[in-house]
């Protein structure tokens, strides 16, 4: 595929454009001569000499001048054009223009718009920023653009996407603190289940012990088959998930004993998380949003685990 974005394409392109206004302007000159027709006996005539439909004939009438003008006008402008800015595709243009450059001086001039309202907000600790609507609204619109892909619009989150709205600190992976929300943002997470079916020993030994993991949040189970799981889960999972299933959020291992489930609850689901694990990963988001736009953010979300919402526009 390489040879699509050879630099040849750039003379190409910038041979057509030359060709074509040069093209452009010869049959300009070649239209805007009068020429003489005569019919078959030689007198001259005012029409082309073309009949259609018996006796629909074309006048031999130039241009207008004034349209001519404005042609010339056009072909001026698209040189000029063509000088000033890159068009002709080897080019760049003796302006240096490019998009790229427009970009960066547009998001400046924004920042510098903007940098009153974030030096504000980041005079007030996550907690209060999260009872200020305005800063609410503005981090709703950061969410939107950031985050709402994996976590959902109302940040309920999806299957294998947490859900933020919990108004519980221990429902959440790694806490919601304010400091543990601006490191998850800034930094992301990498978070591994690792596959237990081989410790436990048997395909019986997954499901005892899935049937235990779930009597931990209430949930309908064998208790004969979880009275099996609970030694095997204690020697197996407690060091992440502690002996109650209460989780461990310095390591980011759920908690196990009410009833968020990342993934799900199902028997089945349960099951093929023992035995064959999980993954998952926050993307850091420090190369998109500066330590300001980061500060509104996760006032948002500590807003939303703490029951406030931005208002709806």
């Amino acid at each position: 595929m390489n040879q699509f974005t050879s630099p040849a394409w750039g003379y190409w392109i910038g041979a057509v454009t030359i060709v074509s206004l040069i093209g452009l302007f010869v049959f300009l000159r070649a239209t805007a001569r009068q020429t003489v027709f005569r019919d078959r006996q030689g007198k001259v005539i005012a029409t082309t000499g073309h009949v259609w439909d018996d006796d629909l004939q074309e006048f031999n009438n130039p241009l207008p001048r004034w349209w001519m003008g404005l042609f010339v006008l056009t072909l001026l402008f698209a040189a000029l054009y063509l000088v000033l800015y890159p068009g002709l595709g080897f080019w760049g243009g003796v302006l240096g223009f490019t998009s790229q450059k427009m970009y960066q001086q547009e998001s400046r001039a924004y920042e510098a718009r903007i940098a009153p309202i974030y030096a504000a907000y980041d005079k007030l600790d996550v907690a209060r920023l999260s009872e200020d609507p305005a800063a609410m609204a503005t981090g709703q619109r950061m969410f939107l653009t950031y985050c709402a892909q994996c976590h959902g619009s109302d940040a309920g989150g999806s299957k294998g996407f947490p859900n933020l709205t919990m108004q519980s600190e221990k429902s959440f992976l790694y806490g919601n603190q304010p400091a543990t929300l601006v490191q998850t943002i800034t930094d992301g997470r990498m978070g591994m289940m690792p596959p237990m079916g081989q410790a436990l020993g048997s395909r019986q030994a997954v499901v005892d012990v899935a049937n235990y993991v779930r009597s931990l949040s209430g949930l309908s189970h064998d208790a004969a088959l979880a009275a099996r799981g609970k030694p095997l889960f204690v020697a197996n999972c407690a060091a992440c998930h502690g002996v109650d299933g209460g989780g461990n959020q310095m390591i980011g291992a759920p908690n196990l004993s009410d009833q968020n489930w990342l993934f799900g609850s199902s028997l089945q689901t349960i099951e093929h998380t023992i035995e064959h694990g999980r993954t998952g990963h926050m993307p850091a988001q420090k190369d998109n949003l500066n330590a300001d736009k980061i500060h509104v953010l996760a006032a948002y979300v500590y807003g939303l685990s703490h029951g406030r919402r931005a208002a709806t526009p």
